[in-house]
């Protein structure tokens, strides 16, 4: 995907089947061990996008929506 820029529009079939999915990845983990789950999720994307930029956008926005939230 090099040259790529983040797709930001819903892009999945069934998004409420992946909340569903993640929701049961974290089911019954510690708080460290949910967090170390996370990361290792988001280093597996990460290299599956494999475009720095993209990633730097991605991180931008959801750092700027975490503000937002809180």
């Amino acid at each position: 995907m090099p040259g790529s820029a983040l797709n930001t529009a819903a892009n999945l079939d069934r998004p409420d089947d992946f909340y569903e999915r993640l929701i049961d990845m974290h089911r019954d983990l510690a708080p460290e061990q949910s967090q170390a789950v996370n990361a290792a999720l988001i280093l597996l994307l990460a290299n599956h996008i494999g475009d720095q930029k993209v990633l730097e956008e991605a991180m931008r926005i959801a750092r700027e929506q975490g503000l937002d939230a809180s």
